[in-house]
C-alpha cells in the first residue's frame, strides 16, 4: 500500500503515519485492522475502555495498555512475557497478513506505545492514525458502540531485542556516555518543579537525561509534526541523530511518540527505557537531579 501522510514532508514509510482520509479508504480492506489503545494518566481520571465501548472507529477492538502487561512487575504496563502478548493479540484477532492501524482517543498520546510494542514483537506492518480519534470524527469518519467479536488469528514473533532497554542499560549508558537518554515529560516535571502523578516517585530527572517534552513533537491538534518541525524541535533540545537515542517518560508510553518520531525521521539506533521514571524515581539507590 502506498504511504498515507497528513500533508506533512514525513519519509515514505508506509508503515509508520496514516492520516485520517487514507484509513476511510481502506477501513474496508480485508487486510487492514484498526486498534483502539487509549490510555490516560491517573490523574485524568478517564476510563478509556468505557469511552471505547461509548465510541470508537467501526471494527476497532481494544488494545488494554494496562492489562496486556507484565502482571509479575510492580512497576505499571511494563511488557508482556511474550506468550502473553501472544495469546491477547490472538484473541483480538489480530496477527499475520494484517495491516495494523492503532489510534487513540487523545490525538497522538498512548497508540505509539502499542504501535511501539508491536514493533518489538515483530509485527513490522503496523501503523499510528495520526491524530486519533479526534481527526478521525474530524475527517467525517463514522463511529460505533458496537464491539466486534474478532476471529482468532495466528501471529508470528520475532523479538527485536535492540528496542528495549532495562534500567541496568540506561544507567551504564548515562555513565559511558555512549546514548543519550532523552525523557519527553513535562519541562517542570523533568526540572522536580512539578510532583510525579505516582506516588512515592521522586521529582527530578537522569543525571546526564536531555529533556524533549512530547507536546514540542505534536502540533496544536495533537497530529505529528512535519520532518521539517520535529528536526527543529530535536536540534532545539540538543538530541543528535546520528548518535543511540533512548526515550525515557513517566511511564513507558508518551516515551514512545519520540520513537515514533524518530522512525519518521529514518533515527537507526532507538530504544524505549520500559520502566522509564516510574522506576528511576522510585528507587533510592538511583541518582537524581532537579534544576
Amino acid at each position: 500500500m502506498p504511504p498515507a501522510t497528513s500533508g506533512a514532508e514525513y519519509r515514505a514509510d508506509p508503515q509508520t503515519i496514516v492520516s485520517a482520509d487514507w484509513l476511510k479508504d481502506h477501513l474496508a480492506a480485508p487486510d487492514v485492522r484498526v486498534v483502539d489503545a487509549s490510555w490516560h494518566l491517573p490523574t485524568a481520571e478517564r476510563n478509556p475502555r468505557a469511552e471505547y465501548e461509548a465510541s470508537h472507529i467501526p471494527g476497532a477492538v481494544f488494545f488494554d495498555i494496562d492489562e496486556i502487561s507484565d502482571d509479575r512487575s510492580a512497576l505499571p504496563h511494563m511488557l508482556p512475557p511474550l506468550e502473553k502478548f501472544m495469546s491477547r493479540i490472538r484473541r483480538l484477532g489480530l496477527g499475520d497478513g494484517h495491516r495494523i492501524v492503532v489510534y487513540d482517543s487523545v490525538g497522538i498520546f498512548s497508540a505509539p506505545r502499542v504501535w511501539w510494542m508491536f514493533r518489538y514483537f515483530g509485527h513490522r506492518d503496523v501503523a499510528v492514525l495520526d491524530g486519533g480519534l479526534p481527526a478521525w470524527i474530524e475527517a467525517g469518519g463514522a463511529v460505533e458502540d458496537l464491539e466486534p467479536t474478532p476471529r482468532e488469528r495466528h501471529f508470528t514473533p520475532s523479538l527485536r531485542s535492540m528496542m528495549l532497554k532495562d534500567v541496568t542499560q540506561v544507567s551504564g549508558a548515562l555513565k559511558v556516555g555512549d546514548s543519550q537518554i532523552v525523557d519527553v515529560r513535562p519541562a517542570d516535571r523533568f526540572r522536580g518543579d512539578a510532583p510525579e502523578p505516582r506516588p512515592g516517585v521522586r521529582s527530578g530527572h537522569m543525571p546526564g537525561a536531555i529533556n524533549l517534552p512530547y507536546k514540542e513533537l505534536l502540533t496544536e491538534n495533537g497530529r505529528l509534526k512535519s520532518a521539517g518541525a520535529l528536526r527543529v524541535a530535536l536540534a532545539d533540545a540538543g538530541v543528535d541523530l546520528k548518535r543511540p537515542i533512548v526515550t525515557s517518560c513517566g511511564s513507558g508510553v508518551s516515551a514512545a511518540i519520540l520513537n515514533l518520531a524518530l522512525e519518521v525521521l529514518g533515527a537507526d539506533d532507538c530504544a524505549l527505557y520500559d520502566g522509564s521514571w516510574a522506576e528511576w524515581g522510585a528507587s533510592e539507590m538511583l541518582p537524581v537531579e532537579q534544576g
